[in-house]
């Protein structure tokens, strides 16, 4: 997920009899047009052939050929794309006789669909947003360049090192959809999960929960203050499964979560699932979710959230960056993992979801697809990526870039959760493997509609599976699984 870029109050011991345990997960997302569709390319440039390439040498071990131009295009979202033109001046300035073609933009896939479908895409591409391209459709379909050349070229900073090498873990695996080829690198290292501030839990005199029972008896102390516990995008509710995943996983075990992606029969019907459904709903029949959520568009409801009108938002690290023009100096911004829903929750609390974000990819019929890869070296050097921490306050791929750098609230909350976690760390892969699925289906259509009280918990789950069994026996979608 990239950066475009509930939890539930209930007092007393009994709600366990309300919600009967196990596991439990959820998705959601807003409408995403389908991608490489039959619609005729609006493009009227014709393919262009590739750029030559140049001599490989210890300062070019890619072989980019010098003088060819590059064509990039950045989301424009959450992070900005200063880190990006800031990357373009370092490789102008290696490849002087270079030029790069920079475009930013919010819909990707309206502006990049008609040049994939006339074979002319940009020779590197941020994939992320609203409009983000499926990946999975382009992995299916041949459409992308194999990064592997990338990850084993020598790093900048270190030659004896690999770029492999330098990375956090779990960002090459990230890229990888079938067999050992990396066709996406996911270029930021986004934790996910409730995020809050501080300072109006210190005006609570409260502590963040830790239990379910004291999320829903917290969200009942600011109920009668006037502020709701939980706010959430419900324009784009696939931001509830940013701390919903976690939930389940941590209620049910990763196993769950690693089922929902495997589109296996019944993985929606775990009791796992079920529970956490149950217990975000809650939220909504409490009346602990702001009025006028479901209508929110997700700057709408960090702004909302940063005014201090609600408690807690699901989201990822991005938020920080994308919700500064309205956050107060002393917010202090945090991020918390799911609460535990009792003591026979699978995983321990502290379980959080933390992975890549910020796709980037390099298409299969660019012009100038070693350029793309040199880029991306570029931008996984200590420099580039000290830059990006220190201008969007967040994590990159790279594994380091922080000495040195004073870190906000919100960043040192996601390294502390982080180095809590451990080995606790989930990655679930349905918003990459299968978009429409999420975002269309199990978000707008799925959770969308329980969180504004319009289907009960058992509802959406039987019209998830349905959707998620369709996805399983359509032949015209490429299938992934987890490897075992």
């Amino acid at each position: 997920m990239g950066s475009t870029s509930a939890h539930d109050s209930n007092e007393g011991l009994g709600r366990r009899d309300l919600i009967k345990r196990s596991a439990a997960l959820g998705l959601i997302t807003v409408p995403a047009m389908g991608f490489l569709s039959a619609c005729a390319s609006s493009s009227d440039d014709s393919p262009k052939e590739k750029a030559t390439g140049g001599p490989k040498t210890a300062k070019n071990p890619l072989g980019v050929n010098e003088s060819a131009g590059l064509d990039v295009v950045i989301f424009d979202g959450g992070f900005g794309t200063k880190y990006a033109t800031d990357a373009n001046a370092v490789y102008e300035k290696a490849f002087p006789k270079a030029k790069i073609n920079f475009h930013k933009t919010q819909k990707i896939q309206s502006e990049l669909q008609p040049k994939f479908n006339g074979g002319t895409p940009p020779d590197l591409i941020d994939n992320s947003g609203a409009e983000q391209m499926d990946m999975g459709v382009l992995v299916g379909k041949n459409q992308l360049t194999d990064l592997t050349p990338l990850l084993d070229a020598p790093s900048i900073d270190d030659p004896g090192k690999k770029v492999r090498d330098t990375l956090r873990p779990g960002i090459v695996e990230m890229g990888q959809f079938d067999g050992d080829p990396v066709w996406v690198f996911y270029y930021a290292y986004t934790v996910y999960g409730v995020w809050y501030s501080q300072t109006a839990l210190d005006k609570l005199d409260a502590k963040y929960p830790e239990t379910w029972d004291e999320m829903l008896a917290l969200c009942e102390k600011a109920k009668k203050q006037g502020i709701a516990g939980w706010t959430y995008p419900g324009k784009y509710p696939y931001y509830l499964p940013f701390s919903l995943y976690p939930f389940i996983a941590k209620i049910g075990g990763r196993e769950v979560l690693d089922a929902i992606d495997n589109l296996e029969p019944k993985a929606w019907e775990h009791p796992a699932v079920k529970a956490a459904f149950e217990a975000y709903y809650e939220l909504f029949k409490k009346g602990y979710i702001l009025q006028g959520t479901p209508g929110m568009t997700h700057i709408q409801a960090q702004t909302a959230w940063t005014k201090g009108q609600a408690l807690f938002i699901p989201n990822g690290s991005w938020v920080e960056n994308e919700a500064a023009p309205t956050t107060p100096k002393d917010f202090k911004m945090m991020v918390g993992a799911p609460s535990s829903l009792d003591g026979n929750d699978k995983m321990p609390f502290g379980t959080i979801w933390a992975s890549g974000g910020e796709p980037f990819i390099v298409p299969a019929k660019a012009k100038n697809p070693t350029g793309g890869m040199e880029q991306l070296r570029i931008m996984l050097s200590e420099a580039s990526s000290k830059n990006f921490t220190t201008q969007v306050k967040s994590l990159s791929a790279f594994n380091g870039g922080t000495d040195g750098l004073a870190l906000s609230t919100a960043l040192q909350s996601g390294v502390d959760a982080l180095k809590k976690a451990g080995t606790n760390v989930v990655n679930p892969r349905l918003q990459d493997w299968y978009v429409k699925l999420q975002k269309e289906q199990i978000g707008v259509a799925g959770l969308g509609e329980m969180m504004a009280g319009r289907a009960t918990p058992a509802e959406t789950i039987k019209k998830i599976q349905g959707y998620a069994d369709k996805a399983a026996q359509d032949q015209n979608i490429k299938h992934y699984k987890h490897k075992k």
